[in-house]
């Protein structure tokens, strides 16, 4: 058996040895993947060219279509890649790679919507101090220190599970390189010391997730004070998506690190990870704008915008 010194690739987990299969899994990755480009890629270019659009939420849905984009760009063109030329094999360097900014992102993302919950909180229960509480320097901050919790988290986490001796071979039972999948190959009591990273980050996790909850009670019990119908609508239209988008996220996620050993099984993994990780950051912009009249709006004058203006550059200059 080798052992994590000698280990130059890993083998990644096939969706199906059927090459008709294999094919269509491309197409249908592909698809996802296309759409999560497409939808984050118009709501950063919506965002960033409408000015009405620079406020708080909508700054910090440009950080979230941000780290989709990355987040869904770490994992999912690899496993096209093997799809569409039959191959398992990851080298080291892009294993590490892929852990790395896969939890750096996963974790950013994690903090960001944390971030977002307590935007709505203030936005909502105590709109008097909005503009003091939330200004644009609040805001930069708070996006920052998502940014760099998420880095400093992966880089802690990274460096931890490389350093850990590997000796049970280097095949994983998953479609990109995942922490909970390399520990596997661990043969000795050293991969503890990622377990116990595992329940510090798990504390962390659902400190943030605690706090979530309680922002949307204080959300939900100001908006049943609504007078207004109209406004109770606004209100759970935007709350709502975020808070499903929020549990669906937490959910398989936490599942995926923390279900015990017995439960385990390559197509249960496989099922889990796709809805962390390929799920959210394609259905994201779907969920924030469906029901956002405004971010629609916009995105329709800027998508127009930018159709005139391809069609002014195409046409040729008359002598």
């Amino acid at each position: 058996m080798p052992n994590s010194s000698s280990i130059t690739q890993f083998l990644l987990l096939a969706f199906t040895d059927t090459r008709e299969l294999q094919l269509l899994h491309f197409w249908l990755f592909l698809g996802i993947y296309l759409a999560a480009l497409l939808g984050n890629s118009l709501i950063i270019t919506t965002i960033a060219c409408d000015q009405h659009l620079h406020t708080p939420m909508y700054f910090f849905l440009l950080n979230l279509s941000l780290l989709d984009l990355g987040f869904i760009s770490t994992t999912v063109p690899k496993s096209l890649a093997s799809s569409l030329w039959d191959t398992r094999a990851i080298s080291y360097i892009g294993c590490v790679t892929q852990v790395f900014f896969g939890f750096f992102l996963m974790s950013a993302e994690f903090f960001v919507l944390t971030v977002m919950s307590y935007n709505r909180y203030i936005a909502i229960c105590k709109p008097l101090h909005y503009g003091t509480l939330l200004g644009s320097r609040a805001c930069v901050h708070m996006a920052a220190a998502a940014w760099a919790s998420g880095f400093l988290h992966a880089l802690l986490h990274t460096a931890n599970v490389f350093s850990i001796p590997l000796c049970r071979a280097n095949a994983l039972d998953q479609f990109f390189c995942e922490i909970p999948q390399i520990l596997k190959l661990s043969c000795s009591d050293t991969y503890l010391r990622e377990v116990w990273l595992t329940l510090f980050s798990t504390f962390l996790v659902w400190s943030c997730f605690i706090f979530i909850v309680v922002s949307y009670t204080q959300i939900f019990r100001a908006v049943l004070r609504f007078p207004s119908e109209q406004g109770r609508h606004k209100a759970f239209s935007t709350c709502l998506p975020h808070l499903a988008v929020v549990s669906l996220f937490i959910g398989t996620g936490a599942f995926a690190y923390l279900k015990p050993p017995s439960i385990s099984s390559p197509s249960l993994d496989l099922l889990v990870s796709v809805l962390y990780s390929v799920v959210p950051p394609a259905v994201n912009p779907l969920i924030y704008s469906m029901r956002n009249q405004e971010l629609k709006e916009s995105i329709s004058k800027v998508t127009a915008q930018m159709v005139l203006n391809s069609g002014k550059f195409s046409i040729t200059p008359q002598a």
